[in-house]
């Protein structure tokens, strides 16, 4: 016997804003943690001898303005953000946030969106403002739907 799927009608703005604020948190605690990894690192490193922290005054001064370490840092907390966002789009459709409005993502064939499509989902998005374009959209899309041709859904 098939499972049926439950009925879904394109998600509305204020459901998709919801579930932006908690990915937002979720993402802020996530990026929280690898800062406390880093600089736990950072000490260890300092510690051995194999950097040397006397030209910086304080702990995040050298992580901000080390020519080496500040660009690391960026690219670590960059690819933290970047794979939260497409982890849970291919693999599970939802973020935490989308969980909890119970919203879906997917492709017009009903199957998960790729990596492709979440990066593009992910640089069009202009961190949530390209959501503005839902209410003046018939099919209920943002820019970053339209761009990477994929659908949110919300679970009735």
């Amino acid at each position: 016997m098939k499972q049926q799927l439950p009925a879904l009608r394109p998600a509305g703005f204020f459901s998709r804003f919801g579930a932006l604020l908690i990915d937002a948190l979720s993402v802020i605690v996530l990026e929280c943690f690898a800062a406390a990894i880093a600089v736990v690192l950072i000490k260890i490193v300092a510690f051995t001898g194999l950097l040397s922290v006397t030209s910086f005054s304080q702990l995040n001064d050298l992580m901000v303005h080390h020519p080496v370490i500040s660009p690391i840092l960026t690219g670590y907390f960059a690819i933290i953000w970047i794979s939260f966002f497409a982890y849970f789009w291919t693999k599970s459709r939802q973020t935490p946030g989308m969980k909890v409005f119970r919203l879906i993502i997917k492709n017009d064939d009903n199957t998960s969106i790729t990596v492709t499509q979440a990066l593009i989902r992910l640089f069009t998005s202009g961190f949530g403002l390209s959501n503005l374009l839902i209410p003046f959209d018939p099919e209920k899309r943002g820019f970053q739907d339209i761009w990477a041709q994929t659908h949110v859904y919300k679970i009735r």
